[in-house]
């Protein structure tokens, strides 16, 4: 099963950057830093393309819901008309659609709304993707410039790793706090019966909200007779 995108960065965020230090010590090269860095950055690709994907559901929900409004005005017309006409039937169906396309609108909110938070999440993520990159790219200079300190003998190379140290250890705190709880959202599934019986109320809502329209109509062509 591939990995999640709010697992894989908070994978990249939990990462100590010191393990990736030691090991560039331990080796005396930098590849294992080039690689995480490497890998931020693709996960930084990852998470802009579900963010952009995100706000496309987003905007496409809200494009059906105009589309929507317009259709239910057009029923309601039409509901008056074929009640005008005396045709209760036809109004009736008229309504039960507009009633069908209410509820798809609702829906329609639903998606916008996690779609949004969706959104929030990944900007989140963004924000503390780059900033870890910058700071493995800051251990990364330290420790060439350590590396190239101590080639020529001198101590400035471990003075400037105390000091990179120090700054890491700071940031690794902040960046432990980011993120947390980021991640999909949950569902429960109920039982087949509690399923089944809203299943039935929401028919029997439905029908007594057509009825109730279907006698608005009626009541105001009567009064306009």
């Amino acid at each position: 099963m591939a990995e999640s995108i709010f697992a894989r960065v908070g994978r990249l965020l939990s990462a100590r950057i010191e393990d990736n230090v030691d090991a560039m010590e331990r080796a005396n090269s930098d590849g294992v830093m080039r690689e995480s860095i490497r890998e931020v950055d693709r996960t930084i690709d990852a998470v802009r393309g579900d963010r952009e994907r995100a706000m496309t559901r987003r905007l496409q929900a809200a494009r059906q819901q105009e589309m929507i409004a317009k259709k239910v005005e057009e029923l309601n017309a039409k509901a008056r008309f074929a009640v005008e006409s005396g045709r209760d039937d036809l109004a009736e169906s008229a309504l039960a659609r507009q009633v069908d396309l209410e509820e798809q609108s609702t829906r329609l909110n639903d998606v916008q709304s996690l779609a949004r938070e969706e959104e929030a999440k990944l900007e989140e993520s963004l924000a503390a993707l780059r900033g870890r990159k910058t700071q493995m790219q800051e251990a990364l200079a330290a420790f060439d410039i350590a590396r190239s300190d101590a080639s020529m003998g001198g101590d400035g190379g471990f003075a400037q790793s105390c000091k990179v140290e120090r700054k890491v250890e700071r940031a690794e705190a902040a960046f432990d706090r980011a993120m947390t709880g980021a991640g999909g959202v949950g569902f429960t599934r109920g039982d087949a019966a509690s399923l089944n019986g809203v299943a039935e109320l929401d028919t029997l809502h439905k029908g007594a909200t057509v009825a109730s329209r279907l006698a608005a109509l009626k009541q105001a062509a009567a009064q306009a007779a």
